[in-house]
């Protein structure tokens, strides 16, 4: 292993490297942790009963890793960051659009997890949380900043400590007396469909990022083993861990609103320290993941202006930047705030939706992994400034998702209509695959730009 140097250039063939295999060790970690157990918990209080809520969390996550696998798939064959490949699509400098919004997620995600682990790491160490906020995201710094081989190689020997964890944990919970009345309240088709949908878009956060992990494997690595390594490893995860969350919900409705302490009482008081510090584990992996994509994402977003060179020292500048803001998030945003900030940023997660469906019409169905890697890097290059047509398909695909909306701040009123259920990510989806799909055909063929070719 050795440091990384690279960022968002092309990675050559004889430096591509590693086993499809590890995307499933590094998708598993980044999934079972502490943060995707307290949104699991969230089925239970949006109204559905045990088994109804683990068949929803089941089947959105089922659904959308579907997409984030796909994007997986595209880093050995392009063998650059996903972000920067959706310069294709959307233009050098149209690119930045969505790229903003990922930072903005970026560090929404990275500051929310990171208070779950310093709760952990206070618990375990007997420290105060600010001191814990900012020795967890500077342990998160370091991981990015020796880069891509020691992150996959920290991510493969918590993978096998999270399971044996977690199955332990798990055993625990089942051996708790559970409520007499399982079945009750009643099924409902609003807040079953709700919770399907955000557990779908649990797995399409990841989107924006996924590629970075797979780009410097060979680029022979077949479409469908990237594809199944990633799905399997984040629909694992993520299913088992929110499903944890929504027995924890129902066995312990006031216990578990302090997730973290819950879970260091239900290990037992001589397992309570082992498992708050792999607590603080499962948060640097997904936090690295988190700050090493919002660093990546502020050079491209930059470099679509300038003619950035990115050495060593602006690499290490651009992490510790955008790690401090996110600390600085952390430590301002402990309690209200962090709250709706989050809240804001589920709300952006529908701004991903119509960039998720361009760029895998794009890869898959338009270009067929055929791109001009040359002419991404380059705003002179064949993509251009703007492409007006991803543009205009992508704002008005986050636009017809509003009335189909249920979150905290917007309720649109076809979802108040079907009794909270909300299909706004399948719209949008579905309105940015057709506004972008027929009219970039068209201006592919003008070109005279081949379709045929396979992968």
């Amino acid at each position: 292993m050795a440091i990384e140097q690279r960022t968002i250039d092309f990675i050559p063939e004889h430096e591509r490297h590693g086993s499809v295999k590890n995307l499933f060790s590094i998708w598993f970690s980044a999934n079972a942790q502490i943060t995707t157990i307290v949104t699991g918990a969230l089925a239970i209080e949006l109204g559905l009963n045990l088994w109804w809520a683990i068949v929803a969390i089941v089947v959105g996550n089922l659904l959308g890793g579907i997409f984030m696998a796909y994007h997986s798939a595209q880093g050995p064959k392009l063998g650059v960051p996903q972000m920067i490949q959706s310069r294709a699509q959307f233009g050098v400098i149209g690119a930045v659009l969505p790229l903003v919004l990922v930072i903005i997620m970026y560090i929404g995600f990275f500051a929310s997890s990171t208070i779950l682990g310093a709760q952990a790491l206070s618990a375990a160490l007997h420290i105060p949380q600010d001191a814990s906020i900012v020795i967890v995201n500077a342990l998160a710094a370091i991981l990015v900043i020796v880069g891509y081989d020691y992150i996959h190689q920290f991510e493969k020997i918590v993978a096998v400590l999270f399971f044996l964890l977690f199955l332990y944990l798990t055993i625990r919970m089942l051996t708790e007396p559970f409520p007499a009345h399982l079945t009750s309240p009643s099924f409902s088709w609003g807040p079953f469909i709700l919770v399907v949908s955000i557990m779908a878009s649990w797995q399409l956060t990841y989107a924006p990022y996924v590629a970075d992990y797979s780009r410097y494997l060979p680029k022979e690595t077949s479409t469908a083993s990237a594809f199944w390594w990633t799905y399997a490893g984040s629909v694992v995860g993520s299913s088992w861990m929110m499903i944890l969350g929504t027995i924890a919900a129902v066995i312990a409705p006031k216990q578990s609103e302090e997730m973290v302490a819950y879970f260091g009482n239900l290990s037992g008081h001589g397992m309570a320290f082992v498992t708050y510090i792999l607590i603080v584990f499962g948060v640097l992996a997904i936090n690295t993941l988190n700050l090493y994509g919002g660093f990546m994402s502020v050079i491209t977003t930059v470099g679509a202006f300038t003619k950035l060179r990115v050495t060593t020292r602006a690499r290490l500048t651009f992490i510790i930047v955008v790690g401090i803001v996110g600390t600085l998030v952390s430590l301002w945003g402990q309690g209200n705030f962090l709250d709706k900030y989050s809240n804001f940023i589920l709300l952006l997660l529908y701004f991903m939706i119509p960039w998720t469906s361009i760029n895998l019409v794009d890869f898959y169905l338009l270009r067929k992994g055929n791109y001009n890697i040359d002419a991404i890097m380059s705003r002179d290059g064949e993509y251009g400034g703007v492409n007006w047509i991803a543009i205009v398909a992508y704002v008005i695909a986050v636009l017809v998702q509003f009335p189909f909306m249920n979150t905290t701040y917007h309720v649109g009123f076809i979802a108040k209509q079907m009794n909270g259920a909300d299909i706004a990510w399948i719209v949008g989806l579905a309105f940015a695959f057709a506004i972008y799909y027929f009219p970039m055909r068209a201006k592919l063929k003008r070109s005279g730009i081949s379709q045929g070719l396979g992968m």
